[in-house]
């Protein structure tokens, strides 16, 4: 009996999976990059958290991202690059370390990881790594020069 509600089972997950709607994609433009994502997925997800998660916040006299009207200022032909280290920066960092006891925040934070994967994949390298690394190191003057300024 077990053996024949398998197949069933297993035809409603396909079903289920291939059956959700797709209104929430979107097609963004970044520079030369071109990526469907279903941003109102994410941002669903995001909501159902987002009063447990800004609780916990108390360091308030501080902000990692301003508006995003200092996003939009961002060169067209850098955004994918931009995009592409915010959620790394997120992925390799935020969701890794993020830690509660609250099973739901847990899965809800999972799955918005996986989202930032999948648009993630869809992104191009910014710079050849070789090129990468003698831009980094040609512009570590304007890095010490701004620890300097902090002081």
């Amino acid at each position: 009996m077990n053996r024949s509600g398998l197949p069933l089972c297993l035809l409603s997950a396909v079903f289920y999976l291939f059956w959700t709607p797709s209104s929430g994609l979107k097609t963004l433009h970044l520079g030369s990059c071109v990526i469907t994502a279903n941003l109102q997925g994410i941002r669903n997800g995001f909501s159902e958290i987002r009063d447990s998660v800004q609780a916990r916040d108390e360091i308030i006299d501080i902000r990692i991202l301003k508006k995003t009207q200092s996003l939009q200022d961002t060169k067209p032909a850098d955004q994918c690059c931009l995009l592409r280290h915010i959620l790394r920066l997120y992925l390799d960092r935020v969701f890794k370390n993020y830690q509660t006891p609250d099973h739901h925040v847990l899965r809800k934070i999972s799955r918005l990881a996986n989202s930032f994967l999948t648009i993630k994949k869809d992104l191009r390298l910014c710079l050849q790594p070789q090129a990468a690394v003698v831009k980094a190191l040609g512009e570590l003057d304007i890095l010490l020069q701004w620890m300097e300024e902090t002081v």
